[in-house]
């Protein structure tokens, strides 16, 4: 038992934060990142930060100010590194979705891609969004989730167990537009494809939302 958790330990600390990195920053998902990130303005709040990735895709110009939560020491790091290339002052606060330490309507965008996915209780976190976020700011949001398809779907729950001890509690079968209308956010604008690779990983859901 100990040899096992010694394992787990350092698959958790240096082996899988390269690979999320390596795999959050395939060409479809940094198109989709493209996408949505520059739409952030004033002062911006990213959840889940990771490794920094969306660091490329600020519109400086129009960010006042960038706050980061990541919960995992190893993403930070690689995050900070990022910003210093990106020329950009990342502020990072707290380590969970659930409890963002920040006041009642100070931000007015937050940032969260490819994240909904492992946040425990989402519905929790993305209600803490909505507080954090000023009447008439915006959630900007990709992230992958539950398929259309039925076949899509039933693959989805059979594995979505085995995938989330692999890839750092990540699901697979969410359902991105429900969880953040059950957050108290209103759907502004949104998106759907799959992108390219295995469908029961690739679905994804991207927009806008608001005070509901």
């Amino acid at each position: 038992m100990r040899h096992m958790l010694a394992s787990m330990g350092i698959y958790e600390h240096w082996v899988l934060p390269k690979m999320l990195d390596f795999a959050m920053r395939q060409p479809p998902i940094m198109k989709q990142r493209q996408k949505v990130v520059p739409l952030a303005s004033g002062r911006v709040l990213e959840i889940g930060m990771g490794s920094g990735l969306n660091l490329a895709f600020y519109d400086q110009g129009k960010v006042e100010k960038l706050w980061g939560l990541e919960p995992s020491t190893e993403l930070r790091e690689l995050a900070s590194e990022r910003a210093r290339d990106a020329d950009i002052d990342v502020e990072f606060v707290g380590l969970t979705g659930e409890e963002i330490p920040m006041d009642t309507a100070q931000c007015d965008s937050v940032v969260v891609t490819y994240t909904l996915c492992t946040i425990p209780d989402a519905v929790r976190a993305l209600g803490e969004m909505r507080r954090v976020l000023k009447p008439g700011g915006r959630v900007i949001f990709t992230e992958h989730g539950r398929a259309p398809d039925q076949s899509v779907r039933t693959w989805q729950n059979r594995i979505n167990g085995m995938w989330g001890k692999i890839s750092g509690g990540c699901n697979l079968n969410r359902d991105v537009p429900q969880m953040i209308e059950d957050g108290g956010l209103k759907i502004e604008t949104i998106e759907t494809m799959y992108l390219p690779g295995p469908r029961p990983m690739t679905f994804n859901y991207w927009g806008t939302a608001t005070h509901a």
